[in-house]
């Protein structure tokens, strides 16, 4: 089934027009903090002489940042318009360079296969909104060289909350009045929840997270939020169930960043294949 037919369905979250809306308030800020933030997981400088490959592209943030950084990028995405974001990005900044950008899918084994080897393999937050997770990570580990890196993020499983929440993921996109019920419900209650929080804990004045949030990953709070209530297909994994799942393939966990509750567990393998 295509990306079209599922929205049309609503079996599928239109990610690629949340991000598009994000590129307007991209600026140099928030480039420069994610740019630091693969710097900081990958624990390199620079990329220079690096193939990076980006599985779900999404707004391209994360392409631009590696082309930044020196890599010769590769993005896809299976959603037409964050193809469209990430080519806006490109011909922006990159215009005439070696920065692939074409629509494909991380569950289509020939066009994966048919990609080639990387030193970096990123697909952060997107494995879990394919509708075949399992298949989608085990197909993100073919194009990493030995020797190089995975670098993904999956949605922490809470057990009985992430069952609740997947019901809630489909309800809004299984049509415009199940989103606005969901959007009405859950807004007043996240701002409520996190001005509550700082007051008990005597955290920064409460407006300052909302500020300050493109300090996580260049990210806007406003499309992140969108982004969780949306975002569906949902699947979730702990991390002992990512760590032996790569691991049986050949994979050394280099570094993990847990999540307490809702949100995405952080993790980066280094391929070092089943025969060493």
């Amino acid at each position: 089934m295509s990306f079209s037919q599922e929205i049309i369905q609503g079996k599928r979250f239109e990610f690629g027009k949340n991000w598009n809306s994000f590129l307007k308030t991209l600026d140099d800020k928030r480039i420069e903090v994610a740019i630091d933030s693969l710097k900081e997981m990958l624990e390199v400088e620079d990329l220079a002489g690096k193939k990076f490959l980006d599985i779900g592209s999404g707004s391209g943030l994360f392409s631009l940042a590696a082309k930044k950084l020196g890599a010769e990028v590769y993005s896809f995405d299976f959603d037409t318009d964050s193809v469209g974001c990430t080519k806006y990005l490109r011909d922006t900044y990159f215009p005439e360079s070696n920065w692939i950008v074409e629509e494909g899918s991380v569950l289509d084994d020939g066009y994966i296969k048919s990609l080639g080897q990387f030193d970096i393999v990123y697909s952060w937050g997107v494995l879990h909104h394919t509708g075949q997770m399992y298949k989608a990570l085990d197909n993100a580990a073919l194009p990493v060289k030995d020797g190089g890196k995975l670098f993904i993020a999956i949605y922490n499983d809470e057990g009985a909350k992430s069952k609740v929440w997947k019901k809630l993921k489909r309800l809004y996109v299984k049509s415009t009045a199940g989103k606005y019920l969901t959007i009405m419900l859950y807004t007043p209650y996240y701002l409520m929840k996190n001005f509550l929080m700082d007051i008990l804990y005597l955290r920064k004045p409460p407006l300052a997270r909302y500020k300050e949030f493109k300090k996580k990953r260049g990210m806007s709070w406003k499309h992140d939020l969108v982004d969780w209530l949306g975002g569906y297909p949902f699947e979730v994994a702990n991390i002992p169930a990512i760590f032996n799942f790569y691991k049986e393939r050949g994979f050394i966990l280099n570094m993990v960043t847990a999540k307490k509750g809702k949100g995405c567990n952080q993790f980066v393998f280094t391929k070092e294949g089943l025969n060493k």
